[in-house]
């Protein structure tokens, strides 16, 4: 590692030297395992490497060395932007990864005439992406991105109110403080229920905690079939009402006194071939009526 910063020291020390006054271009040093050039290089560099490629036609051989040197001396920055969201429960590596988006952004837009530090340019690149990645994926539901954006908001209320004497702040004073609806407000409150979510699996502590009481799926209600034919029954009334005197018999018989087809014909004098034929006609009419309604 020493020898190799040494090797970088003296490119650059060399490049800045060979650099002839303003009217020539900065030559470029050659730099090996840019990864691992020290902070203060990678500044002195990072400087001769974006005065060139302020120069160079994009898409040519030395503009991409140009460029994919400053990516790769520069993770650096990335590295140190990530760490600040270790607690978040994601992969370093994909967090990393989604800074390195900022990174090359923060490369594509610097303008080194303005002669601004780059460390300061590209950080706020940086994190804006980082959090964009957590804004975006964390949410277990998904929700627009205002109602993400006002669930920040939210917190921040809260945290001011509360500062202020108001541990349970109402919608009122949500709306008061932001000076945004009621409406919005409860729209942004039932987002935030969104942000997580928790196994159906978990067990119901109670007493401290000392205390099992079941699974948090054992609180779920399940659909009662009964209510479907609650709802079916009292649609068919009206449509049964419709029918003659012998169809609701033959219905009654059938369905309510569960007697088979042969058994309704020797009870009316009816065939068997009959009953079928007037029972299917009607239950063809109460069908049709029901899906009519729908």
């Amino acid at each position: 590692m020493a020898t190799a910063a040494r090797q970088v020291h003296t490119a650059v020390t060399r490049a800045e030297e060979e650099a002839a006054p303003e009217s020539a271009q900065p030559s470029l040093p050659l730099v090996d395992k840019a990864q691992r050039v020290a902070p203060t290089d990678a500044r002195r560099l990072s400087k001769l490497f974006f005065e060139r490629l302020a120069t160079l036609e994009e898409g040519t051989a030395e503009y991409q060395y140009a460029r994919n040197t400053l990516i790769e001396m520069n993770l650096s920055l990335v590295r140190y932007v990530a760490r600040r969201f270790r607690s978040r429960g994601q992969e370093m590596e994909d967090v990393v990864q989604v800074g390195t988006i900022g990174l090359i952004k923060a490369i594509d837009r610097f303008d080194v005439s303005r002669e601004t530090e780059f460390t300061t340019f590209s950080i706020p690149y940086i994190t804006g992406e980082i959090k964009r990645f957590f804004r975006d994926t964390t949410w277990s539901v998904h929700v627009p991105r205002r109602l993400q954006e006002l669930r920040v908001d939210l917190a921040r209320a809260r945290e001011e109110m509360e500062g202020r004497g108001n541990p349970e702040p109402s919608v009122a004073d949500y709306a008061a403080h932001l000076e945004l609806g009621e409406d919005e407000i409860v729209e942004g409150l039932v987002a935030c229920n969104g942000y997580d979510a928790d196994s159906l699996d978990r067990p119901i502590e109670a007493g401290g905690g000392d205390q099992r009481t079941g699974l948090i799926a054992d609180l779920i209600g399940n659909e009662d079939p009964a209510l479907a034919l609650a709802e079916n029954l009292h649609a068919l009334k009206p449509l049964m009402a419709r029918l003659d005197e012998r169809q609701r018999t033959l219905l009654e018989l059938r369905f309510g006194a569960e007697m088979t087809q042969s058994e309704i014909g020797k009870e009316l004098g009816l065939s068997q071939m009959h009953v079928s034929r007037l029972l299917t006609r009607a239950c063809a009419t109460l069908r049709e009526g029901l899906l009519a309604e729908r």
